[in-house]
C-alpha cells in the first residue's frame, strides 16, 4: 500500500510535531508513502491549496489512501492506528 501524506513543509521539526508524529509512524511501520507539502509553509489555513483540493480539509496532517479515501484525526490517534496496522480499515476523514 502506498499512501500520500499531506503535511506542513517544516520537515526539520521533529520533537512533538503532529506532522512528524504521523510520518514517523509510517516510517516505523514500513508503509510506502509520498509526501505533499504546501509551499512556503502557509500558516494561513485558507492557503493550503493542495491539502484542501485533496482532502476537503485545511488541517495537517492528513493521509490519502490508494483508493482515494481521506484519513484525518488528531496526530496521536493517527499514529496509534498506523502502528496497530489499522490504516485503511475504516479510516474516515474526521
Amino acid at each position: 500500500m502506498t499512501v500520500t501524506l499531506h503535511r506542513c513543509s517544516g520537515r526539520w521539526v521533529k520533537l512533538a510535531h503532529p506532522c512528524w508524529t504521523v510520518e514517523k509512524a509510517l516510517i516505523d511501520k514500513g508503509i510506502d508513502y509520498t509526501v505533499v507539502t504546501s509551499p512556503g509553509m502557509p500558516w494561513a489555513r485558507h492557503k493550503r491549496k493542495a491539502l484542501i483540493e485533496a482532502t476537503g480539509q485545511n488541517v495537517f496532517p492528513a493521509i490519502v489512501l490508494e483508493d482515494g479515501t481521506v484519513y484525518r484525526e488528531e496526530s496521536a490517534d493517527m499514529a496509534k492506528k498506523i502502528r496497530a496496522g489499522e490504516l485503511g480499515s475504516s479510516s474516515p476523514a474526521q
